[in-house]
């Protein structure tokens, strides 16, 4: 087998930063794990473990959790990962709003805020952005030297496309590039990407996907989205517009309709408002859903064939090890869809001995993204390969 340091090449400099990332995923997965195993498992040499290991605990990122006694020898001092040893900052921007979350080490949320949007403007969106991210790292008593960079979630498609004319489109990005924008105006190292690619990353970190290396989210935003990782990497395309599901066609009562027409927060707001039925938040949505109101139980039976087909349409190109369900819907109707969803046999993922169910209910409400944000950066520092499939 060839080595960390092989896979990674001739340049010193990427082969340290690779190989130091490879410790931090080995030690974050373990939880608890001694120098030797680091270096059984990694292929890298006990030397360089320990090197890297020194370096670690100098910069805060581990911390020495007792020791386990050994085959021979003195007992192996095991290392895990110091929650406070570093923070990360997620922001959203949304049409109307945006929101700000801070996540320590361990994916735990330290604090987060929403602030309204006056205007979309460039200008409005950037002083907004640096003034709530300023206000969330100061409420989380956060040094900024601790902090280990941003993420930045917007709703996509990216960049003027056939989809291109959303409601939750931000046009102003078509001509400014929101990584370079936001690393300048505040100042540290910046990640951009949409909702559903956020969310997905964030199961990775902290969620059901822990353990899993391959998996889809789908996300309900105001329309639908699809996170795909695979290997433990993002796929997000050429453009970084994979996972617009919600436009694919699906078939719903005898005709051909988009996906998110009939399976999103959107769809179900317009069927209530159908009949006389208002709600504008999640917990409008969870207490519309305890009450049974017959508009929302008729939507969510409307809503199981196509979800089903979709589902299974993911399974089929991607094997996943399981499809994951969450975003801005109550955790009472994910709960629901995962129970209902008629899920068939012709898929790769029908199969005996599965190791975790096909559908998995992940995280929800309105910081879903935004948490993701700030999951992103985490993510980043503890993945040793290219962060995303072009």
């Amino acid at each position: 087998m060839r080595s960390a340091v092989e896979i990674v090449g001739a340049n010193a400099e990427r082969a340290r930063g690779h190989n130091r990332q490879v410790v931090l995923e080995r030690i974050r997965k373990a939880g608890g794990i001694g120098r030797a195993e680091i270096a059984r498992i990694s292929g890298l040499s006990t030397q360089a473990v320990s090197n890297i290991i020194a370096d670690l605990l100098e910069d805060g990122l581990i911390e020495e959790r007792g020791r386990r006694a050994g085959v021979r020898g003195l007992p192996a001092v095991q290392y895990g990962v110091n929650a406070c040893g570093g923070y990360a900052l997620g922001v959203e921007i949304r049409p109307d709003a945006v929101f700000a979350g801070v996540l320590d080490l361990s994916g735990a949320r330290i604090a987060a805020i929403r602030r309204p949007l006056a205007t979309r403007d460039l200008a409005c969106v950037t002083q907004t952005v640096q003034e709530i991210s300023s206000k969330v790292i100061g409420e989380a008593h956060v040094p900024r030297a601790r902090l280990l960079g941003a993420g930045i979630v917007m709703p996509g498609p990216f960049g003027t496309t056939g989809l291109s004319g959303s409601a939750s489109e931000l046009a102003i990005w078509d001509s400014v590039d929101p990584a370079a924008w936001f690393a300048d105006a505040l100042g540290m190292p910046v990640e951009v990407e949409n909702d559903a690619n956020a969310a997905a990353v964030a199961e990775r970190v902290s969620g059901v996907a822990k353990g899993l290396e391959s998996y889809a989210f789908l996300y309900f935003g105001s329309g639908l989205g699809l996170g795909m990782v695979q290997t433990g990497r993002l796929i997000v395309g050429a453009f970084g517009n994979a996972g617009e599901i919600g436009h694919v066609p699906v078939i719903a009562e005898g005709e051909a309709v988009p996906l998110e027409a009939v399976v999103s927060r959107l769809s179900l707001q317009r069927a209530l408002a159908a009949e006389g039925v208002e709600v504008t938040s999640g917990e409008d949505i969870a207490a519309a859903y305890s009450d049974r109101v017959p508009a929302l139980m008729d939507w969510l039976d409307r809503a199981a064939e196509p979800l089903a087909a979709a589902v299974m349409m993911v399974e089929n190109l991607l094997d996943p090890e399981a499809v994951i369900l969450g975003g801005a819907m109550p955790d009472t109707v994910i709960d629901h869809l995962i129970r209902t969803v008629p899920l068939g046999g012709r898929s790769v993922s029908h199969r005996p001995a599965r190791a975790v169910p096909r559908l998995l209910a992940g995280a929800s409400g309105r910081l879903t993204a935004t948490l993701g944000g700030a999951a992103l950066v985490i993510n980043r520092a503890f993945t040793p390969q290219i962060a995303a499939i072009g």
